[in-house]
C-alpha cells in the first residue's frame, strides 16, 4: 500500500480505511498489554499515534521500537478518543526499517542547543529543528514567490570571484596550488599564473556587484545563494557560510528602495503566519512566548524612516537620561546592535529604516548625498535582531564613484568590469542585502544563528 504522509494522515476522516505510515519513533509507552507509539516523518510538527496490542506482535520486534527507530506501520485509520488528536492508527503490521540503540544522541528531552550543535546531523530529527527547517523552506518559497510576482528575475551570480565587494578582505581563497611549494616572484609575492584561474580568486562575500550588471540589463533582478566571510567572529549573529538575498533594481531612488524593503519583509512575515501556523505555535510555546505577537506587530504599523543623524540625537538624549550602553554612539560611529535594538524596541516600538549614514562607515558604491558627508544607505532594523537588511542607492556617476574609490585607496584592477556599468549607459539604481539566517532568526524566535542553518560553518568548525 502507498505510504501516507503523517501531515495528510492527520487530516483524513475516512475512518475504517487501511493506511500505511512510515517515520521515526518519537516515543513509545505501554499500558495493560497495549503500546502507544508517537510517530513523526518530518512532514509536520505533529505526531500520529500508533496503537498496538502486544498479543498481536512479536515481543522481540516490539523491543526494537525505541526512540529514533524507523518503522513502517500498516493499519486502520480510526477516530482517536484522546484529546488533542482527531485520528490514530490501529496497527495490524509493524516492520522495523532501522533499529536505534541507546547510543542515539537525541534520546533525551531537554538537551541544550550547544549539545545538539555537536550532533548537528541528528538534531534535525528533533521537534525544534524540524520546525525551524520547515519554516526555513517556507521563507525560501516566500522570497521566490514575492520577487516572481513583482517582475524580478532570479539571477545567478558567481561563488568564485576575483573581486572583493565589501573591500574588507575577509575572504576564503580558492586555489589548486600546492600550498607546500608556492611559486613566488622576485619580491617574494605569490604568483598565480600557474593557478587554475590564472589569478588570485576567493569565495564571494556578496553577489551585489554582479547583480548590478543584471539590473542594468534586465531591470530588476534578485540573487539568492550562499556567501562566505572569513571573519573570526564567535558570536550568536555570525556565520562563515550563510545565504543572502540581494535584489538590484534599475531606476529606483531612495524612496522606492525603502518602500520595497518594507513591503518585502512584511510579505515574508505574513507568509510565515499564513503557512507555518503549527510550527510557529510550537516555537511560541517552547522557545519564545512572544514570537507570534512580535511577528504580528511587524505587520500592523508602517516602519519608521529615520535619518542616522536623528537616530544619534535620540540615543544621546537617552544616555543623558540615564540609559547605559556598552559601546559609544557619537556621530560617525557605526551603531552597535544594542543601539539599533533600543531605537526599535524601546523608543519607537516598531521597525526602523535608518538612512543617510556617514560615508566613512559605509561601502564605496553608495550614492553620496549633496552634503558630501553622508550616503544614501537604507538599513532596516528589527526587534530582537538589530539590522536585518542593509541597502542603499548605488552611485551611478563614474566620476563620483572613482573619486570615492581613490579616496579609499582601493585597487581597481579587478573592478574595471564593474566600472563599465557607469561608463556605458549608466542609470539610477538601488539594492539591498538580506541575510537569510537573520530572517529565520526573527521568524522562529531562535537566539543563535547556528541553530537556523542545517550545518553551521564557524571558526574551527566545519563538521558534517
Amino acid at each position: 500500500m502507498k505510504r501516507t504522509k503523517v501531515i495528510d494522515a492527520l487530516k483524513r476522516t475516512d475512518f475504517g480505511s487501511d493506511i500505511t505510515v512510515m517515520g521515526w519513533v518519537r516515543s513509545k509507552r505501554g499500558s495493560k498489554g497495549i503500546f502507544f507509539i508517537a510517530l513523526n516523518d518530518g512532514s509536520t510538527i505533529k505526531n500520529i499515534q500508533i496503537v498496538g496490542e502486544d498479543q498481536h506482535f512479536d515481543e522481540a520486534m516490539v523491543k526494537l521500537i525505541t526512540t529514533g527507530a524507523c518503522i513502517r506501520v500498516n493499519g486502520v485509520l480510526v477516530e482517536s478518543p484522546a484529546a488533542g488528536q482527531a485520528s490514530e492508527v490501529q496497527a495490524k503490521e509493524i516492520e522495523v526499517l532501522g533499529a536505534c540503540d541507546s547510543t542515539y544522541p537525541m534520546q533525551k528531552k531537554g538537551q541544550s542547543f550547544e549539545y545538539m550543535r555537536q550532533h548537528a546531523h541528528m538534531r534535525l530529527r528533533t521537534n525544534t529543528f524540524g520546525a525551524v527547517m520547515r519554516i526555513r523552506h517556507n521563507m525560501a518559497m516566500a522570497i521566490h514567490t514575492y520577487f516572481h510576482e513583482h517582475g524580478f528575475f532570479y539571477f545567478h551570480t558567481p561563488l568564485i570571484t576575483a573581486s572583493d565587494c565589501e573591500g574588507a578582505g575577509n575572504m576564503f581563497q580558492v586555489t589548486t596550488k600546492n600550498l607546500y611549494d608556492l611559486k613566488k616572484d622576485e619580491n617574494g609575492q605569490i604568483t598565480y599564473d600557474d593557478d587554475f584561474f590564472g589569478t588570485q580568486t576567493a569565495l564571494t562575500v556578496s553577489g551585489q556587484l554582479e547583480g548590478e550588471l543584471g539590473a542594468t540589463a534586465l531591470g530588476q533582478i534578485y540573487t539568492f545563494g550562499p556567501t562566505f566571510r572569513a571573519e573570526n567572529s564567535n558570536t550568536p549573529r555570525h556565520l562563515a557560510e550563510f545565504w543572502m538575498i540581494e535584489p538590484e533594481m534599475a531606476f529606483y531612488d531612495k524612496q522606492d528602495l525603502m518602500d520595497l524593503e518594507e513591503d518585502f519583509i512584511k510579505y515574508c512575515v505574513r507568509w510565515a503566519l499564513d503557512h507555518c501556523q503549527d510550527d510557529l505555535a510550537f516555537l511560541n510555546q517552547m522557545i519564545d512566548k512572544t514570537l507570534i505577537e512580535r511577528l504580528e506587530s511587524v505587520l500592523k504599523e508602517d516602519f519608521v524612516r529615520l535619518p542616522y543623524t536623528e537616530g544619534i540625537r535620540i540615543l544621546q538624549e537617552a544616555i543623558r537620561n540615564g540609559r547605559k550602553f556598552e559601546f559609544p554612539c557619537n556621530w560617525g560611529d557605526d551603531l552597535a546592535s544594542e543601539h539599533e535594538r533600543y531605537l526599535v524596541e524601546e523608543h519607537f516600538k516598531r521597525p526602523v529604516i535608518m538612512t543617510d549614514y556617514p560615508k566613512e562607515i559605509k561601502a564605496f558604491y553608495m550614492k553620496l548625498n549633496e552634503d558630501g558627508k553622508t550616503m544614501q544607505g537604507t538599513d532596516v532594523l528589527f526587534p530582537s535582531i538589530g539590522e536585518i537588511i542593509g541597502g542603499s542607492v548605488r552611485e551611478e556617476s563614474l566620476d563620483k564613484l572613482m573619486a570615492e574609490i581613490q579616496r579609499r585607496q582601493m585597487d581597481t584592477t579587478t573592478l574595471e568590469w564593474y566600472l563599465d556599468t557607469r561608463r556605458w549607459g549608466t542609470c539610477p539604481h538601488a539594492g539591498f542585502g538580506l541575510g537569510f539566517e537573520r530572517l529565520i532568526l526573527f521568524v522562529t524566535g531562535m537566539q543563535n544563528i547556528r541553530d537556523v542553518i542545517p550545518f553551521p560553518r564557524t571558526p574551527k568548525n566545519a563538521a558534517f
